[in-house]
């Protein structure tokens, strides 16, 4: 009788701090939820009187003069949008071909460090980019890439203007070798998660070692592959310090890579510490677009990496 009411005893106690630690955990991840709708709800509330002010006009006003208290977000979405864009087209392909490397080609003996140095890229401070981009890449690019595109595409809109360094051209390639270590990662884990089966097929086939990759191998990831681009162009949206070293900080919009912009975070770094009233409201307004795209894209990459762990081996079926 008295192991029976011992038995319950250590049960009711069991379920006791089941229960404690189920609800604590899930009050800690609602915790999260709950946070990212307060800062949405503040930063809307912040932004009213620009929003009450400017409405839709907002984002196609073209004018950002605090004298005036006339504000648009044109310019600054342009340049963030053009320079994120030109970091995807620049570093996907060589993030890929890193993944591509490290995943199907690599010998282990430089497989593991190398894929350590990949990492360890990504935690390097963006300040540190900039830096690096001011005062190493930035003369390389002045007097060699950039004359070097002005010479055979100096006729197009994209390549008019003087080869300065400090312009759209400098701040997309620094974006896209800081995406590099992100979606060369990502990609990296997506390859190395296809079956074995899905490669052995393919050689069976008669298929060479770059064929197996194409077919078997990219085929197969292509999902989660386009999860790490997302990804990498979330970073790129967000990017803040070494885009404001590099860009040469002009409110105007410009098709030419060659002359000077500002993109939606640069332009908040640069006057945040100086904004009042309207000014301030606008630049929280921008805060508040640059928030809810950034939010969209990483939910967008996290819906389409999720695939991987959906993905059932045996079937043959893309990630």
């Amino acid at each position: 009788m008295r192991a029976h009411r011992s038995r319950l005893m250590f049960s009711w106690r069991s379920s006791g701090a089941d229960k404690l630690f189920e609800y604590g955990v899930m009050a800690i991840a609602l915790s999260t939820l709950i946070l990212v709708w307060g800062l949405v709800l503040m930063m809307v509330n912040d932004a009213r009187p620009s929003i009450d002010r400017f409405g839709p006009g907002f984002f196609i006003g073209t004018q950002w003069d605090p004298n005036a208290e006339v504000f648009g977000a044109l310019p600054f979405i342009f340049g963030t949008l053009l320079t994120s864009g030109m970091a995807i087209l620049i570093g996907v392909p060589l993030s890929i071909g890193i993944a591509v490397y490290l995943s199907e080609l690599a010998p282990p003996w430089i497989r593991q460090p190398l894929s350590f140095v990949v990492e360890l890229l990504a935690a390097v401070p963006s300040v540190i980019y900039g830096l690096w981009a001011m005062y190493a890449l930035r003369p390389f690019i002045a007097h060699s890439v950039e004359p070097f595109f002005m010479s055979f595409l100096g006729w197009t809109p994209l390549f008019e203007g003087n080869a300065v360094g400090l312009d759209k051209f400098t701040a997309g390639v620094i974006l896209a070798i800081m995406i590099i270590p992100t979606v060369a990662s990502v990609s990296k884990e997506t390859m190395r998660a296809v079956p074995d089966s899905q490669r052995e097929a393919a050689l069976s086939l008669g298929a060479t070692r770059y064929e197996t990759t194409r077919i078997a191998v990219l085929s197969y990831a292509r999902s989660g592959i386009f999860g790490a681009c997302i990804l990498g162009l979330g970073r790129a949206l967000g990017e803040t310090m070494a885009v404001t070293m590099t860009i040469g900080n002009a409110n105007r919009i410009s098709w030419s890579l060659l002359d000077p912009g500002q993109t939606m975070s640069s332009l908040i770094a640069n006057n945040w510490g100086e904004a009042q009233g309207l000014q301030l409201s606008a630049l929280i307004e921008i805060g508040l677009v640059l928030f809810i795209v950034a939010l969209i894209v990483n939910l967008l990459a996290r819906l389409m990496v999720g695939r991987i762990m959906k993905a059932v081996p045996t079937t043959g079926g893309g990630l």
